[in-house]
């Protein structure tokens, strides 16, 4: 069970990464926390290809003009996918301090003007590894006892 904090919007928020947060985040959403968090960090890492890819066109093509529209439009993450990302840090913070996260995830949300994918992902995505990398840990400690 780790903790991680992160700054958002100017507050402090806890996130929290333990066996639970699985079992958590499928009761509340109906959905499994690994499929949705590896689909979010490839959204993630494709708009970053993606506004590579067109700054190095407009440089190497710096006579052609592309349309501010159009790089938005390639640009964006999936709205699907920017929704799992609010469950997943909300199941996260929920999880890290039950009594002052609002029961309501919309109430959670309301909290904060600003809330970046770009700065609140890699810190889950760093904490969930890091709750993983010690259950293998722990695992692999198991099985010496175990076979001793």
């Amino acid at each position: 069970m780790l903790r991680k904090k992160v700054v958002i919007d100017g507050k402090e928020v806890e996130f929290k990464a333990s066996a639970a947060v699985p079992r958590i985040y499928r009761m509340k959403f109906r959905r499994d926390l690994f499929m949705d968090l590896q689909k979010v960090a490839k959204s993630v890492k494709e708009k970053g290809k993606k506004e590579k890819r067109k700054e190095t066109e407009i440089q190497e093509e710096s006579e052609i003009l592309i349309g501010e529209n159009e790089i938005q439009e390639e640009s964006k993450i999936p709205i699907e996918d920017l929704e799992m990302f609010e469950n997943i840090a909300y199941v996260m913070a929920k999880h890290a301090d039950p009594e002052n996260v609002p029961a309501d995830i919309m109430d959670w949300l309301e909290q904060y003007e600003t809330f970046s994918i770009y700065q609140i992902l890699p810190a889950i995505l760093e904490l969930w590894n890091m709750n993983e990398e010690t259950k293998s840990k722990s695992k692999k400690n198991l099985n010496r006892v175990a076979g001793s």
